[in-house]
C-alpha cells in the first residue's frame, strides 16, 4: 500500500501579521516626533464671514480672546465665557486670525476648543499680495 503525500496550499500568517504589527509600532512612534510648521493659508477671496468672537494667536505666544489677553492655559475658559456673553450663543462662529509664522499646533489646539464647545470655527486668510 503506498502513502500519498497531500501537498497543503496553505501557508502561515503569522510572520505577516508581526511585520504589519512592527510597521505599525514604527510610524506610531516616528508620526509623534514630527513638527508640523507650515505657512498658514493664503486666499484671493474677499468673502467676509461673520463672526461672534475672535482669538489672535501671535509668534511670540501672545493670544487674545475678543481683544483681551489670554494663554494658551486659560483659552478654554476664556472661549467659553465669551461665548456665553455672546448674543447668538446657539450659532456661534469663532474667528481665529494668525500672524504669520505662528506655530501650527496653537491654531489646531483652538479649532478642537471650537469643536469642544460645539461653536464653528474659521480660520482668517491672509490676502495675497
Amino acid at each position: 500500500m503506498k502513502k500519498r503525500n497531500k501537498v497543503s496550499a496553505e501557508f502561515s500568517m503569522s510572520s505577516l501579521t508581526d511585520i504589519i504589527f512592527l510597521l505599525l509600532i514604527f510610524f506610531m512612534l516616528t508620526s509623534s516626533m514630527v513638527q508640523i510648521n507650515m505657512p498658514l493659508p493664503e486666499s484671493d477671496s474677499v468673502t467676509v464671514a461673520p463672526t461672534d468672537l475672535s482669538v489672535m494667536l501671535f509668534k511670540d505666544g501672545e493670544v487674545t480672546v475678543k481683544g483681551r489677553r489670554s494663554s494658551m492655559r486659560n483659552l478654554e475658559r476664556d472661549i467659553a465665557e465669551a461665548v456665553r456673553a455672546s448674543e447668538n450663543k446657539d450659532n456661534a462662529t469663532l474667528s481665529i486670525i494668525s500672524e504669520s509664522g505662528t506655530n501650527w499646533e496653537k491654531v489646531h489646539k483652538v479649532i478642537q476648543i471650537a469643536s469642544g464647545l460645539k461653536i464653528k470655527a474659521i480660520i482668517a486668510t491672509e490676502p495675497r499680495g
